[in-house]
């Protein structure tokens, strides 16, 4: 069974590290004043170093799960999965851009959140007042270092309007960076942990019930979690590393938008599940 690193709330605030299944939940609080940060960069120990470390105790029953992020950004790749690639084209006025990225040698990258955006399990993720038509994304994140190496795996949410992108690829930044598109967790399972390829699965549901599910995998990604990394470090520096969501293969049907008080759960196996419940964020106007 692999060892995730979870980032916990403390009764009365603060924050610390601990380890534990990535499905049961953190167990143990790893030395007090260790970050991610310092895990992230250049000169700290490694994720995969915490496994062998003393513990500082059991984690109290009070504690919060929260997003496994700190001063690191977010960054995603689109277009990464053919069926990806065929609901772009679905959605937008023109598919040739999607059809080109999608045979092209580089791949589209965009900035997604800063650390302090990102929603963890159990907080809300969020849709756009202003779009009709809202899908979350299912990705497997990518946890890099400062060297630009894969240090360890996640559960993303690329929350999306895609009314918004499918009217023009300009709108990119609008569609998919805003309050609550992001979220991230339970936790990160350092590489060496679990191995690729990775079984995603997706499912909504609304006001109890099933309203949309499905499943893929990560082998059907045309690009490598090399190529998809060595491109964002080209001319980027990351001082405490990054996270990079790899992009979808489960994409809903036109038919299907989220809606407030949805419920979304992202499994992948060894990763654990992340669970978050839909909300509405921006005022129309």
């Amino acid at each position: 069974m692999p060892t995730g690193v979870f980032r916990i709330g403390l009764e009365g605030g603060g924050a610390r590290l601990a380890r534990g299944d990535p499905t049961a939940g953190p167990r143990e609080l790893l030395p007090a004043g260790l970050t991610l940060d310092d895990l992230l960069g250049p000169d700290g120990p490694g994720l995969s170093d915490l496994l062998a470390m003393d513990v500082d105790g059991a984690v109290p029953v009070v504690a919060t799960v929260l997003a496994p992020i700190e001063s690191q950004e977010v960054w995603a790749a689109g277009v990464t999965d053919l069926r990806s690639r065929e609901a772009r084209a679905e959605e937008s006025v023109d598919a040739t851009p999607y059809d080109l990225v999608y045979e092209a040698e580089r791949p589209e990258l965009f900035f997604k959140a800063p650390g302090w955006r990102v929603r963890g399990p159990g907080e809300p993720i969020a849709i756009r007042a202003d779009s009709p038509w809202n899908v979350p994304e299912a990705e497997l994140a990518l946890v890099l270092d400062a060297r630009m190496r894969v240090a360890g795996f996640a559960i993303g949410n690329d929350v999306s309007s895609r009314s918004i992108e499918g009217e023009n690829p300009l709108y990119v930044p609008q569609a998919k960076v805003y309050d609550g598109s992001c979220g991230l967790g339970p936790c990160i399972v350092p590489a060496g942990q679990v191995d690729p390829p990775f079984a995603i699965a997706l499912e909504v549901r609304r006001g109890g019930r099933p309203a949309f599910g499905g499943t893929c995998g990560t082998e059907l990604m045309r690009r490598s979690f090399h190529d998809l990394a060595a491109y964002l470090g080209r001319a980027l520096t990351f001082p405490v590393g990054a996270v990079l969501l790899t992009g979808t293969g489960l994409v809903p049907d036109p038919s299907f938008s989220l809606a407030e008080g949805d419920e979304v759960r992202i499994s992948i196996e060894g990763l654990g599940v992340l669970a978050n419940v839909v909300a509405v964020t921006g005022a129309l106007g």
